[in-house]
């Protein structure tokens, strides 16, 4: 899901700081020419640190840092003096983002609060000098050897956004997921006819009662096959993971109302079972050209379980409602969690 500013996932290559060498070192005074060893530890390698940053949406500016070295830990020195740190490295990430092992695919981190740290990838330890009690044994009172720094971790990692957003619109490619966003919020996404006009993410805020606010995700369409990574593929669908409640929007004119919706709900459980859990709402745009049969047709069509809402962004027939019910199954989530 890549655009000239939008970038949701980047490979990096990290390297954490080595650890400072413990000094080896006897005091040494005019009137103490055989002081004891004080020698210093040596100072910790550089971490590199994830924080997460609300002003942020994109991955955009790690295109141009793809290598993050931090700073070596300085060695130790006597006076029992230990070595100053290595510089370590912030990497300001969106909310939402998760940082993965490339080699294995292990999330490592995640983070989701502004201003939240994870140490992501660990400086390595500085050797232990001779002072400070190092070392010293009932048999041997001045040791005279120290500790090298442990080495810093070095591997290639995986950045990746996946969006915090209350509500996911999904559906196929020009459904009107756009033109809805843009009705029942301020975001305005680029909108056309044809498919795929959306291809990253965009984001509105709707504003409802009593100044209550929830954040809807207008997400590229899905195709058939978009679980084994066809059209936007997984660049899209790691992006519904964050959202507690989808609405599947499906057009009034379109061929198979029932197909369709079988379609999208077998590519999200193909890449992800329990997206089928979350909390679901079918609407149906473009209802200005139906009459109340061909509407209860439609309805018919879907299993009674799944609730059915219609809705026309050109008419603004049923927008009201439709904030109402996304509301409630957003309240409704947050009683179940």
């Amino acid at each position: 899901m890549q655009s000239d500013n939008f970038i949701d996932y980047i490979r990096i290559f990290c390297k954490s700081g080595k650890g400072g060498a413990g000094a080896s070192h006897f005091l040494r005074e005019k009137f103490r020419p055989n002081g004891g060893p004080d020698g210093g530890d040596g100072g910790r390698g550089g971490h590199i640190i994830l924080r997460g940053n609300k002003n942020m949406w994109t991955l955009l500016h790690l295109r141009y840092h793809k290598n993050l070295l931090a700073e070596d830990g300085k060695r130790g020195s006597k006076n029992n003096s230990s070595g100053s740190f290595g510089k370590d490295i912030y990497i300001e990430v969106p909310l939402g983002t998760v940082g993965k092992n490339e080699l294995t695919g292990e999330v490592e981190a995640e983070i989701l609060e502004h201003g939240q740290e994870v140490i992501w990838v660990k400086g390595g330890r500085g050797g232990l000098g001779n002072g400070n009690g190092n070392f010293a044994t009932s048999t041997n009172q001045a040791p005279d050897y120290a500790q090298p720094g442990e080495p810093g971790i070095e591997e290639w990692k995986i950045v990746e956004l996946k969006i915090l957003a209350d509500v996911g619109l999904v559906g196929f490619p020009n459904a009107g997921k756009s033109t809805l966003l843009s009705v029942i919020s301020a975001a305005k996404p680029k909108i056309a006819d044809y498919a795929f006009t959306t291809i990253s993410p965009n984001l509105g805020i709707v504003e409802y009662k009593g100044g209550k606010s929830f954040c809807v995700a207008d997400l590229p369409g899905i195709i058939e096959g978009a679980s084994d990574g066809k059209g936007l593929g997984h660049r899209f669908l790691r992006h519904i993971e964050r959202n507690p409640v989808l609405m599947i929007l499906i057009p009034a004119d379109s061929k198979n109302h029932r197909e369709e919706y079988d379609i999208l709900m077998n590519e999200l459980e193909k890449y992800n079972p329990d997206l089928l859990d979350k909390e679901m709402l079918v609407t149906i745009s473009k209802c200005d050209m139906l009459d109340e049969e061909l509407k209860q047709e439609i309805v018919r069509e879907f299993p009674t379980h799944v609730p059915i809402h219609f809705i026309s962004s050109l008419s603004n027939i049923g927008i009201s409602e439709l904030k109402d019910k996304l509301w409630h199954l957003l309240i409704k989530d947050l009683e179940i969690e």
